[in-house]
Formats: structure tokens, C-alpha cells, sequence
């Protein structure tokens, strides 16, 4: 059998750097990122790696594709990502009542069409609102605002 030339999970790694790379401001929003051939030989991996890194980048929204090249997405003003716009609109939101404890989110299917992103990018932002305990999956029946955090704290104190 051959031996594989880059480890498991060598595009998460990638994809992780250049995460990074774009937090540092490294590239502009709107810029035309680098091309996969040029990515793979600075980072030492097939093709195939870095377009995997690449479309994980594009499914949270850090990327998008322009005329078939990836660019930086635009976040709003400042560059943000979108799944970071959509969990501080939702997390403003249920701050101010608008979203109420106990209350269910509209589906992920909803929420992408209401911001014009993919639903990955949408389940990157309900991860991110998760991890605050802000909101919780249900099994079956979607996304709910939390009735308080874990150790009876009210979400938002």
C-alpha cells in the first residue's frame, strides 16, 4: 500500500493558517486570493489539499467565488467575516428581545436565504452562538434560543 505525503487533516491545518493569515488583514476583502497551484507549493500539498482548505474557507463564508476565482468575502464595512455578522445580529437580537428564551431560530435553510450565505456559513455562526450558550440544537426540531446558560444563568447575564 502506498504511504500517504501529507498528514490526515493536512487541508484543516491549512485552512486554519490562512484563517490566520486573514485575521492578520493579509488579505484584503474583495482581493483575489492566491491561486490553489501557487498554495500548494507554498505550503508543500496537492492541489487537491488546498482546494479542500479552500472550500472549507468558502462554506464559513471567509471566501467566496467570483467569476470562478476565489476572492475574500465581503463582511460588511470593515471586512468581517459572515458568520460573525450573522451571530452578532442574532446575538443582538436576543440581547434586546427580539428573540426570546425558549424561542425557535428560523431554520438554517431560512436564516441563508434571509443573509444571502451558504448554510455552512449559517452553522458556523449557530456553533459560535452554541459555544456562547446563547443558543441550543434540538434533535429534530432545530435551533432554540436558551431559557438560561448552563448553571441556571439567564443567557444573557
Amino acid at each position: 500500500m502506498a504511504q500517504r505525503s501529507t498528514a490526515w487533516g493536512a487541508y484543516r491545518q491549512i485552512a486554519d493558517a490562512l484563517r490566520t493569515r486573514i485575521a492578520a488583514g493579509e488579505f484584503s476583502p474583495g482581493q483575489p486570493f492566491p491561486a490553489e497551484s501557487v498554495l500548494s507549493i507554498e505550503y508543500g500539498v496537492a492541489r487537491n489539499t488546498v482546494r479542500r482548505a479552500l472550500s472549507l474557507l468558502t462554506e464559513e463564508g471567509l471566501l467566496t467565488l467570483a467569476s470562478g476565482r476565489r476572492q475574500l468575502a465581503r463582511g460588511g464595512e470593515n471586512g468581517m467575516p459572515e458568520h460573525r455578522r450573522i451571530a452578532d445580529d442574532l446575538s443582538a437580537r436576543i440581547a434586546d428581545g427580539r428573540m426570546r428564551p425558549g424561542q425557535a431560530l428560523p431554520s438554517e435553510s431560512a436564516l441563508s436565504t434571509s443573509y444571502g450565505v451558504a448554510r455552512g456559513t449559517v452553522r458556523h455562526a449557530l456553533a459560535s452562538l452554541e459555544g456562547a450558550g446563547l443558543v441550543e440544537a434540538r434533535r429534530g426540531k432545530g435551533w432554540f434560543v436558551r431559557a438560561s446558560r448552563p448553571g441556571g444563568d439567564s443567557p444573557l447575564a
